[in-house]
């Protein structure tokens, strides 16, 4: 990837937490988190509940000071930025939230939501007739009527308060829109909706999304690139395509087969890898990989040594030299079988 929008390199953060009588500990949310976000491009980000994704999407809105690790938005360090300067890029990187209801000021009208960021940046838009004018052409641009800006969230339903986010977030005329589970709370007609919004306003806007989510059905359809998050570390990236069908990191695997298949003969003939034993804590993580004591195929070294991302392989079966790059941080990434695994076959 050419000049990527995005990167993001090493990026660490650690919370204290009260242990009750025992003391405190350090939970370590991020660990070295490294990826890139290209212009136009959508990353998909997924993982268990607890892996470290709210947190990496707060840490990119700056809503989170890390406590190591480097962050290059367009060849700045937003990190660094005080001021006007900090305000403008602020505009740049805007956000999409989970639940479509309390996101939304119930005793503010849509046109009044979507309004707000101007007040802060009032250059945009200066005069109260033209941030009602732009409020009307977004609620038209996310598929409401220009006539809906007078209405209250709660005379809404959730996929419509979902598209009055949407506008807001898009109010700023922004490069990065994080969507952190932006479906999950909605029926699944209404799920397939808002993703083809989203990716509709992609092609006209060239907007670039970091989408969170744990449903790979919608990944799958949304996503160009894929970065899959164990215990605070990325375990794996690369295509879409590449990492749901051909996984080259265990987990991954075990996520995979565990995603609901919508072709009915593949899924009475697929297999499911069982994962032994429970998401260890992350307070205090296994040393060298934090996967191994869940891994069929861990061996001494993975307790001795943390894996770094390594190359993986094309169609052919040869290393990649060009295009998009597919890794997993495994010791045995191109020995990746399901051999030892525990399988179940699926109904």
């Amino acid at each position: 990837m050419a000049d990527p929008l995005l990167e993001v390199s090493g990026l660490t953060k650690t919370f204290h937490i009260s242990k009750g009588p025992s003391g405190s500990g350090r939970l370590r949310a991020l660990d070295s988190v490294g990826l890139t976000l290209g212009r136009g491009e959508t990353l998909g980000l997924v993982g268990e509940s607890g892996c470290g994704k709210s947190t990496l999407a707060r840490t990119l809105l700056m809503l989170e000071q890390p406590d190591e690790g480097r962050v290059r938005f367009d060849g700045v360090d937003p990190f660094r930025l005080k001021g006007k300067e900090l305000l403008h890029w602020r505009r740049r990187i805007q956000m999409v939230f989970q639940d479509p209801f309390a996101s939304l000021n119930a005793r503010m009208t849509a046109g009044e939501i979507i309004s707000e960021p101007w007040a802060t940046h009032r250059s945009l838009y200066p005069s109260a007739r033209e941030r009602a004018a732009r409020a009307r052409e977004l609620l038209d641009l996310v598929g409401l009527r220009a006539s809906d800006a007078d209405r209250h969230p709660q005379e809404f339903s959730g996929g419509q308060r979902q598209r009055i986010g949407i506008a807001r977030a898009l109010a700023l005329n922004p490069d990065v829109i994080v969507c952190d589970e932006p479906v999950s709370a909605l029926d699944l007609s209404v799920q397939a909706q808002v993703v083809n919004l989203l990716d509709d306003l992609q092609k006209q806007l060239e907007v670039s999304y970091l989408f969170i989510s744990h449903d790979l059905s919608v990944v799958r359809h949304i996503a160009d690139r894929v970065a899959v998050m164990y215990l605070g570390r990325i375990v794996e990236t690369g295509r879409t395509e590449d990492v749901l069908d051909r996984p080259l990191h265990p987990y991954t695997a075990a996520l995979t087969s565990a995603a609901p298949v919508l072709d009915v003969s593949r899924e009475r003939t697929g297999t499911r890898i069982l994962l032994q034993g429970e998401i260890p804590s992350p307070v205090d993580p296994p040393s060298g990989c934090h996967f191994r004591t869940r891994c069929w195929k861990a061996q001494d070294l993975c307790a001795e040594r943390t894996p770094h991302a390594q190359p993986g392989v094309d169609q052919e079966g040869l290393p990649e030299a060009t295009g998009p790059r597919h890794g997993a941080a495994c010791h045995f990434p191109l020995e990746h079988t399901t051999e030892g695994a525990q399988l179940t076959v699926s109904p």
